[in-house]
């Protein structure tokens, strides 16, 4: 995995090799290796005011998450909670929170100014594979190997929809710039468009031969 710092100076690599790596994208160099995972890094958002990142670990002994200092290149927190791999996080527009996706069926929204877990979103029933936030920070969509997406409220830690659709597993999901749409991305071969504000499919989006593993959305949606 890898995540671009909003002034597109800096990125952020995710490795098998139990690192992450901070690069300056102007000079082609290696600023900083962040160690401290013990499993293989899957996953890693940074913060919107690009002074921390954090990551996600795929790896039977290390089910954790963990809060870096960009600046300085240290760990700041590590998150516990999850009960087996982490696939997946995405951090709010407010940088103060984020939510993360496992294997353990369930999400978990986190406080990154206290390191601490705030709730746990269950409802999958099967790993859930990717989220998103919407640019409000109210709302998330989950993407899960159960075929379905769900739509959560971040507030109130409630499920406020499923979108149903897809035949195989959901791998990655984008929400739009106005927070009204998104689109998943599945093993069966498709995409589909999403109204987050009816909960309901606007439109499949046909034309791969194999698995979709990943989407994104343009910032003029």
């Amino acid at each position: 995995a890898v995540a671009i710092a909003p002034d597109g100076k800096r990125a952020v690599s995710a490795s098998d090799d139990k690192t992450l790596k901070l690069w300056d994208l102007e000079q082609g160099r290696e600023l900083a290796t962040l160690s401290g995972h013990s499993g293989e890094v899957t996953a890693v958002a940074i913060a919107p005011d690009g002074k921390r990142a954090v990551s996600a670990s795929d790896n039977i002994f290390d089910k954790t998450l963990k809060l870096w200092d960009l600046e300085q290149g240290r760990e700041l927190a590590t998150l516990s909670g999850h009960r087996r791999e982490v696939n997946a996080v995405a951090i709010a527009p407010d940088g103060k929170r984020a939510v993360s996706a496992s294997d353990d069926e369930t999400l978990k929204l986190w406080d990154l100014q206290q390191g601490r877990e705030l709730a746990t979103l269950s409802g999958h029933s099967s790993y859930v594979t990717a989220v998103a936030i919407a640019p409000d920070g109210k709302r998330a969509v989950s993407a899960s190997r159960d075929e379905t997406l769900k739509l959560w409220d971040l507030q109130q830690g409630r499920e406020l929809a499923t979108l149903s659709g897809h035949s195989s597993s959901v791998n990655a999901v984008a929400i739009a710039p106005d927070g009204k749409r998104a689109v998943s991305a599945s093993w069966d071969k498709t995409l589909k468009l999403w109204d987050l504000e009816q909960g309901r499919e606007l439109a499949t989006l046909s034309g791969h031969s194999n698995r979709v593993r990943a989407v994104a959305i343009a910032p003029d949606g």
